[in-house]
């Protein structure tokens, strides 16, 4: 029977009061969705195999000799699409959030919570890896409603046990795949080939891991997208009347009632009963549970199964399709087409100015950078033979490029300074080096002991940094 018509049956009144996973008690109600079919299932299996191919391919991907995707934590170290990032890119990470956030807002404002139910990954791993595992060892919804409830028999302790061990495996396996991005898959693969004893840290953080996998993919399921994701919390102040979501069609579908083959339409239609045959169907593919009927729901995430339920009733009764379809509230309303809104243009005119500024960033970015110029402690000043000034700055100088990368610096204002660092000195690919830069001056230079210096930072015949700073000598130096 359709969890529809279950003792928790939510009515178009009150079924914003409870949440369709647990009872008036608080008790969970366990979902058992039924395998949705049809077209809009089908173009979601081929964008989840899709993002499966990328999670799994991606760390053996490199740009320019640079992981496609690498973000490691513990040495601070991060690669997008073969870029190097280090922690004094931290404003170009700030944007690249911003113009991520932004983007969700405007997909919400257009699109409605389709992320969620086709890209999330989440979902993606839920719907097409474990819950399709659990179609083939426990049967479709029915048959596992009547495992559940079934006494334990070696039968059911085997499925049981074949299931939560491929779980185990599985998420083994994500675990070990996303750590690829967080350290690399060489370094991973070094770990797994060598003695665990040797990584015994290691191995128990990612048998930690393996553990949180298993329990959201094996019992926690949709409430993750229900309590945890906050997601579902503000799309209530994304979208509008004007958003396309996942719709039900009252004017057509009201009033439901059972749809009897001998009964010609238009007696049914004398009768004010709608094109809803108050199935359940659509609710039975549910993977979070909703009525869809009832309206937008904060657990819906727009997996489109409850559209190819419906459309499989319409087609079977020789009825139009399009009960439940993608459109707006305005749109089933007004029977007005989409229109994009004043909002929907400025967040695209947002989000063009921020990528164009994201453009400028990574366009300005260079190889090497360096912190400014900074006295040595307990250092003012050294008189050398000559009539020449020597002060001792410190800079600490990062190299972002793979390879290793050879620097000079000169004194570029006043002209006949001259830094003693003139070269010779090779940054490794990523460290970062401090250097003690010995800046001398001739004592006519100065005037009453002050002149303001600028060094520049070369690689190879390339200016790639300025930095300006203040030098010191005795209070009678100067031009006399």
């Amino acid at each position: 029977m359709a969890r529809l018509k279950s003792e928790n049956q939510q009515t178009a009144e009150t079924f914003r009061d409870i949440i369709p996973t647990a009872d008036r008690t608080g008790k969970r109600i366990w979902v058992f969705s039924r395998e949705p079919k049809g077209r809009y299932y089908t173009w979601r299996k081929l964008v989840a195999w899709a993002l499966l191919a990328i999670m799994f391919v991606g760390p053996f991907v490199s740009i320019n000799g640079n992981p496609l995707l690498m973000f490691n934590l513990v040495e601070r170290r991060f690669s997008i699409f073969g870029q190097m990032f280090w922690p004094s890119d931290i404003f170009i990470f700030a944007v690249c959030m911003i113009i991520f956030f932004v983007m969700i807002a405007l997909f919400t404002a257009v699109f409605g919570r389709i992320w969620c139910g086709w890209m999330c990954p989440q979902t993606v791993l839920m719907e097409m890896v474990f819950r399709r595992i659990e179609y083939f060892i426990d049967g479709d919804s029915h048959a596992q409603k009547k495992l559940s409830a079934a006494p334990w028999t070696w039968k059911k302790i085997a499925k049981r046990a074949l299931k939560y061990g491929i779980f185990f495996l599985v998420s083994f396996i994500i675990g070990n795949w996303l750590l690829m991005y967080i350290i690399g898959w060489r370094e991973v693969w070094t770990i797994i080939s060598d003695n665990p004893l040797n990584h015994l840290r290691g191995l128990s953080a990612m048998l930690a891991f393996t553990g949180v996998f298993f329990l959201i993919f094996a019992r926690f399921r949709e409430q993750a997208c229900t309590f945890v994701c906050p997601y579902g919390r503000f799309q209530s102040a994304l979208v509008d009347s004007n958003s396309l979501i996942v719709s039900y069609d009252p004017k057509r579908g009201e009033q439901r009632g059972a749809f009897k083959r001998t009964q010609p339409l238009d007696v049914r239609r004398s009768m004010g009963l709608g094109d809803c045959t108050d199935c359940g169907l659509c609710v039975d593919v549910c993977p979070t549970g909703v009525d869809i009927r009832n309206g937008l729901q904060m657990e819906c995430v727009h997996c489109t199964a409850c559209i190819d339920a419906c459309d499989s009733v319409m087609d079977r009764l020789k009825l139009p399709r399009g009960l439940i379809r993608y459109a707006s509230q305005e749109g089933i309303n007004t029977g007005k087409p989409f229109r994009f809104t004043p909002r929907m243009i400025g967040y695209c005119g947002v989000l063009i100015l921020l990528t164009a500024f994201l453009g400028y960033l990574l366009l300005s970015r260079t190889d090497v950078q360096a912190t400014p110029l900074l006295r040595m402690p307990g250092q003012v000043y050294t008189q050398l033979p000559g009539d020449w000034i020597q002060n001792v700055y410190l800079t600490k100088v990062r190299n972002k490029a793979r390879g290793p990368l050879p620097i000079t610096l000169k004194v570029l204002e006043p002209e006949g300074g001259r830094v003693m660092l003139q070269g010779g000195r090779e940054i490794p690919p990523g460290e970062l080096v401090q250097l003690a830069i010995p800046v001398q001056l001739p004592a006519q230079a100065l005037q009453n002991g002050h002149r303001d210096v600028v060094v520049g930072l070369y690689s190879g015949e390339q200016l790639i940094q300025r930095m300006k700073t203040g030098f010191t000598g005795p209070a009678e130096s100067g031009a006399r």
